[in-house]
């Protein structure tokens, strides 16, 4: 089996990438990710909290497959509004089932927390001190210090 390459959808930075069945996707989390995750959890912290929680077995695989497909379906409709000649099918929660392990889903959790991250992460940038002729401290980011 070769394993398809698609070109990033996004910039590398802002996702993780993981196989599925020898086709990698991008998992990206989008404005439009964070509503839906807000819409079944109540927010991002209490995804968190829910996936650590999770009562059962099944329920935690459920979760799981529910936020690749949501999360790797934000680079796919990316790339598809980025690259209309090369659309690509969006990936279904049973297409995720089909095709993976629960093992791999374990090990999926970790991707899923970095594109979290990745995509909460705030990059600041602040001047060396004494940089600033004026003495007021203020940072690229706009702050004063």
């Amino acid at each position: 089996m070769t394993n398809k390459k698609f070109k990033n959808a996004v910039d590398p930075e802002r996702s993780a990438v993981i196989t599925i069945a020898g086709t990698e996707y991008e998992l990206i989390l989008t404005t439009r990710a964070t509503k839906e995750i807000s819409k079944r959890y109540g927010g991002l912290d209490s995804l968190g909290e829910k996936l650590m929680r999770s009562e059962n077995f099944d329920q935690s695989l459920e979760e799981i497959v529910w936020l690749i497909a949501l999360l790797a379906n934000q680079s796919i409709m990316i790339n598809n509004l980025k690259h209309p000649d090369t659309k690509r099918e969006p990936i279904t929660e049973d297409i995720v089932e089909l095709l993976t392990t629960p093992l791999e889903l374990a090990s999926y959790k970790d991707a899923i927390s970095e594109a979290m991250l990745r995509g909460t992460a705030r990059n600041i940038e602040s001047e060396p001190e004494g940089s600033n002729a004026s003495g007021g401290g203020a940072s690229k980011n706009g702050e004063t210090g």
